[in-house]
């Protein structure tokens, strides 16, 4: 067996979160030399060195000395690349990669690779579902679950790899899956990226790198995803809830169909009915012709698509229900965390609501989704504490700006609003958490804020 390219090959790791310690883990496996720098220090970062071999860190920044005889760098996903020590690696001409990169060059299995501004994880675990029930063996992993390099030594040629990938990953990469799903494209993640014009560039490089046999999936309804047809190198198919494709998956009427190549013999397949979807909302049917357009591309057949869309009750910390207390129903929407997705939930409801909004903005426009919320929640409650940034603050002007500066009251923290909420609930209501912002005011992640929602309102 030839060994690993990287094999001696001297080798820094930028920053020490989920993605980082997988990497730590997997370099030294091919024979690579391995160095580690983060800002945080090892009591930060609750770790011990020791359980990393032969792994060399240097912590709590990063000292001059960190990029001397480094052939290759790679950045974790939340490392700007504004950084002075990426800026460093540049001019000495260090070439820069990351954790999805190194799996999608040496992956054997085809890759399904998923990404957007909105319903990516829905997607990319209902697409996981249905080629599971097509009879593959299937590795679900990338921005959600698994790091996938964890598991690289475990993949055959015959298995199948579904992997979501965000903008912070694709903007390096530039190597691109067999299956390239572009969802939407829509103001998301601009504080990182700074124009949306780069934003889509860094979307763009999911499929941009195919090779002529591959198969992009776009979303016909999104301009944005739409308009990278020009960039596909091969064939494109396409999803849609108003417009019926020539390749893909769409509806008509109630019912989900295929066409095209993506249909098993070339003609218009009925494969679902709009009610086998447990899901509420339009976003989460067009996130399932998504799942069935991107399996479809990839040879599944119809009924492994309806058996997955029926057993399907979504993903955690999106629009899940935690607890119906006294007749008010308690709803988890952690993931929103730009505008856009809060707009999409609350079409969902035609319940009073009780809304949660609070976090970061990550200097996105807010006047469609305050227009929304004050038409549609009885109360808003934006909580968090002052600050640059904080989208209770956004909250707070957008509602007096707009005359209705009563509908919002203020809570310090998500303990306070949740407290709030519970005293201003009536039977028939929805308190729903979709916050709008990230959560990183407070939280290291969504999936934490989450949970201490699920854990306040259990608590009541």
């Amino acid at each position: 067996m030839q060994p690993d390219p990287l094999h001696n090959k001297r080798v820094a790791i930028l920053g020490f979160a989920r993605q980082g310690r997988a990497l730590a883990r997997w370099l030294p496996t091919i024979g690579a030399q391995v160095r580690v720098s983060d800002d945080k220090s090892a009591a930060q970062l609750n770790l011990n060195p020791d359980d990393y071999p032969g792994v060399e860190f240097m912590l709590g920044g990063q000292p001059e000395n960190f990029l001397d005889g480094v052939e290759l760098l790679c950045v974790s996903g939340g490392v700007p690349l504004e950084l002075p020590a990426i800026q460093s690696a540049l001019l000495r001409r260090v070439p820069l990669t990351n954790d999805a990169q190194l799996f999608l060059e040496r992956c054997p299995a085809p890759v399904l690779g998923i990404t957007g501004s909105a319903g990516k994880t829905t997607t990319t675990t209902l697409t996981g579902e249905i080629v599971k029930r097509a009879g593959y063996t299937t590795w679900v992993g990338g921005n959600i679950g698994d790091v996938l390099l964890d598991v690289l030594p475990q993949i055959q040629p015959d298995h199948r790899v579904v992997m979501e990938l965000s903008s912070f990953q694709l903007e390096l990469m530039t190597t691109s899956p067999q299956f390239g799903a572009i969802l939407n494209v829509t103001p998301n993640h601009l504080d990182r990226h700074g124009t949306m014009e780069a934003y889509i560039e860094a979307k763009a490089h999911l499929i941009d790198h195919q090779k002529a046999r591959d198969i992009a999936i776009l979303g016909r309804d999104d301009y944005n995803s739409r308009a990278l047809e020009s960039r596909a190198p091969g064939r494109v198919a396409w999803f849609s809830a108003n417009e019926i494709v020539s390749d893909g998956a769409f509806l008509i009427g109630s019912r989900m169909a295929l066409a095209g190549a993506s249909s098993p013999d070339g003609d218009v397949r009925i494969f679902a009915e709009r009610g086998d979807l447990q899901l509420r909302g339009d976003h989460n049917l067009l996130n399932a012709l998504a799942a069935c357009a991107i399996t479809g591309a990839a040879g599944c057949p119809p009924d492994a698509m309806l058996e997955a869309i029926r057993a399907f009750r979504g993903v955690v910390h999106r629009l899940e229900i935690v607890r119906v207390l006294d007749g008010v129903t308690y709803i988890n929407d952690s993931i929103a965390t730009a505008p856009e997705r809060v707009v999409a939930e609350l079409r969902s409801f035609d319940e009073p609501l009780i809304l949660l909004l609070g976090g970061k903005d990550k200097d996105l426009p807010w006047e469609e989704v305050m227009t929304l919320a004050l038409a549609k929640a009885r109360r808003i409650i934006a909580f968090g504490k002052p600050g640059d940034k904080s989208v209770a603050d956004i909250v707070e002007r957008s509602a007096a700006q707009m005359g209705q500066p009563e509908t919002v009251v203020r809570a310090d923290d998500l303990e306070g609003a949740v407290a709030l909420a519970h005293e201003m609930a009536e039977a028939g209501d929805v308190v729903l958490l979709s916050p709008g912002g990230t959560s990183f005011d407070a939280y290291p992640d969504f999936a934490a804020r989450g949970e201490h929602f699920r854990q306040l309102v259990n608590d009541l």
